[in-house]
């Protein structure tokens, strides 16, 4: 039976600038045995064209329509909910202001005219854009997103801060929680993944990547069998101590062609 692979990328087939040991070929077998892919990120500092050129410059064949980032699940969000006269408050980086125009998402500066605010990571967050988000909630009340809740993103060398600092500080501010959450392990992302990309039945589907509160989690509320990574965040020792048990464990993305056979269930 065809499967359905859903692969985080950072701390997954990647970490950082490093490809992770074995990705290459794990990926090109999955293919060669008929098995569908798709590359799923909450990343929202690069662009999914970004991604493109990233895992084509590893050795890893693939093309637009596999890579799905959060910037694209905000960006086809917003087309259903947005109206004429609606505008978009940003936080973020460039891709994700590309990734919004790309899509023709309204875009304003002013926080009097946002009626909605987009929360994604952003390495120049600062007390400006953090009011002039707060602004157009308090006069507006003006519809809160985050591209994704990731506390923080693997690195080669460790972690550094992610889109949970901006949501922390605007709901700091508010007081109240924002409304949503587009990434993983939302809903949106695993039905728009599961139904429109891979068209396929969720329990054909694995969700593979490092993040218990992110991966594995969205594959529990969704359906999906889930696979846990230990080359990036997690450990042993944390699946020890969570209620979200992967349903396999790997130590990297070269073992998912053999599932089978080199699993631990815990």
């Amino acid at each position: 039976m065809t499967k359905g692979f859903i692969f985080d990328l950072d701390g997954t087939v990647y970490l950082d600038n490093q490809l992770i040991d074995g990705a290459v070929e794990a990926i090109e077998l999955l293919r060669k045995r008929g098995d569908k892919i798709v590359f799923l990120t909450n990343k929202s500092i690069s662009t999914r064209y970004d991604y493109l050129n990233k895992l084509r410059n590893f050795g890893i064949e693939t093309n637009i329509h596999e890579i799905i980032n959060s910037n694209y699940i905000t960006a086809n969000y917003l087309k259903e909910q947005m109206d004429s006269t609606d505008a978009v408050l940003v936080i973020g980086e460039d891709a994700l202001f590309q990734e919004l125009i790309d899509e023709n998402i309204r875009i304003t500066n002013n926080p009097d005219k946002a009626t909605f605010i987009v929360l994604g990571w952003d390495r120049k967050f600062n007390y400006e854009k953090l009011n002039d988000a707060y602004q157009a909630w308090l006069k507006n009340n003006a519809t809160i997103l985050a591209t994704n809740p990731d506390r923080t993103c693997p690195i080669y060398y460790g972690q550094i801060p992610d889109c949970a600092a901006m949501i922390g500080a605007m709901e700091g501010v508010t007081g109240q929680k924002i409304d949503l959450i587009m990434g993983k392990p939302s809903k949106l992302t695993a039905n728009f993944v599961v139904n429109e990309v891979l068209k396929m039945n969720p329990e054909q589907c694995y969700m593979v990547g490092d993040r218990l509160e992110t991966d594995i989690l969205m594959g529990h509320e969704n359906g999906l069998n889930t696979v846990l990574v230990l080359s990036g965040i997690s450990t042993i020792e944390m699946v020890k101590k969570t209620d979200q048990k992967p349903t396999y464990i790997i130590e990297s993305i070269k073992d998912i062609v053999h599932l089978q056979k080199t699993i631990t269930v815990v």
